[in-house]
């Protein structure tokens, strides 16, 4: 079948850019002697997981224990939840885990500390965790270094929790003004997680890992310095606008949303079959990944989604309108691909036109 024979919208990825994608990601990885451990809730599937694995990647991440879960189901053996678990039904979740697979997951207060000891209390293997370090995201992640001293303290005391190492995320590079700017933000945050590694390690608690992410530093590659043992990229595996956006090419986008053109109310105002609930009403609005509209159509220059109802996508441009017509169909390139694949149920890997396979999202809609 050819893609364009395809019931809309659908999730297509294109075989050959995925692919040079993963390579290139898998060499610069290789390059600097680190592990690349690919953040998964890109593309929630684990076919290609398994995929990454099989190209080199040493082990796979993810955010959600329900993700992790799914994964182990399929074969996954060796997972990093990126992200703080709190609540004790999680932590069991883990524990069980744990007892087939080789999980970790992120911690940055006593408070979760405490959780876990109680939880694998008499568990076969000690609780694997590692301590995110906030570099200027201002999300989730220790900041003073007497904090993390205490944490690591707390850690020392316990008997079923063990620290494996430390992992940074550095998003606030997605908002840099230029490629100076985002080498910038990319040496400080290494920087300030290999000041905690060293930390930990004057405590008598080295750790084994040291791990880095966030897509756009790894896409200009920039230097990874020694002391760092990992790094978590998502998006390169697909790209999408505002990765697109960053780097100045559409070329390595492999993921777009194909879409009919349902109505033409005016001589400018065009309907696509897909909106909210398909292509997201996301935007970013600063830095090398801005974006414009909520998507851009693939087949024309500079043509974007104007604005989204749930399952309408509102086109306004009347040298677009005057090109195609009912029942024609465009593909969209999202503007941030991650909510985009959790929206759909499966996706379809195209070659020159054709669709060769299938792939269920399996991870699509796990939360918790």
């Amino acid at each position: 079948m050819r893609y364009y024979e395809l019931d809309t919208p659908a999730l297509l990825i294109d075989r050959k850019i995925m692919m040079d994608n993963l390579s290139s990601m898998q060499k610069y990885a290789d390059k600097y002697k680190v592990n690349l451990r690919p953040h998964t809730k890109t593309h929630k599937a684990p076919s290609l997981a398994k995929l990454q694995e099989e190209i080199g990647a040493k082990g796979i991440t993810v955010a959600k224990v329900g993700e992790a879960e799914v994964m182990a189901k399929n074969g996954l053996k060796n997972i990093f939840i990126a992200n703080e678990i709190v609540g004790k039904s999680k932590i069991e979740r883990i524990r069980t885990l744990s007892e087939t697979i080789d999980i970790s997951f992120g911690i940055d207060s006593v408070y979760q500390v405490n959780e876990i000891e109680e939880v694998f209390e008499d568990a076969e293997k000690k609780a694997q965790v590692l301590v995110e370090i906030e570099v200027g995201e201002e999300r989730s992640g220790v900041i003073g270094e007497s904090d993390f001293r205490t944490l690591l303290e707390a850690v020392k005391s316990c008997k079923n929790v063990e620290l494996k190492g430390i992992f940074s995320h550095d998003g606030h590079s997605y908002k840099a003004e230029s490629v100076e700017q985002c080498k910038l933000y990319y040496i400080e945050s290494v920087k300030r997680t290999l000041r905690f590694a060293e930390i930990a390690e004057e405590m008598d608690l080295k750790p084994k890992v040291v791990s880095i992410g966030s897509t756009p530093p790894f896409m200009f590659k920039f230097d990874i310095p020694e002391g760092i043992t990992e790094i978590r990229p998502g998006t390169y595996i697909f790209m999408d606008s505002a990765q697109a956006n960053a780097i100045g090419m559409y070329d390595r986008c492999a993921a777009s949303v194909l879409t009919t053109i349902i109505s033409k109310p005016t001589k400018e105002r065009v309907i696509t079959d897909v909106g909210a609930k398909g292509i997201t009403a996301q935007t970013r609005n600063k830095g090398l990944t801005a974006t414009k509209g909520l998507g851009r159509i693939k087949e024309f220059e500079d043509v974007h989604i104007t604005g989204v109802f749930d399952e309408h996508a509102i086109i306004y441009n009347e040298d677009f309108s005057s090109q195609v017509n009912v029942g024609d169909k465009v593909q969209i390139i999202p503007n941030h691909i991650c909510p985009v694949v959790n929206l759909h149920e499966k996706a379809y890997l195209i070659s020159e036109g054709e669709v060769m396979e299938e792939l269920l999202i399996e991870c699509r809609g796990k939360l918790q």
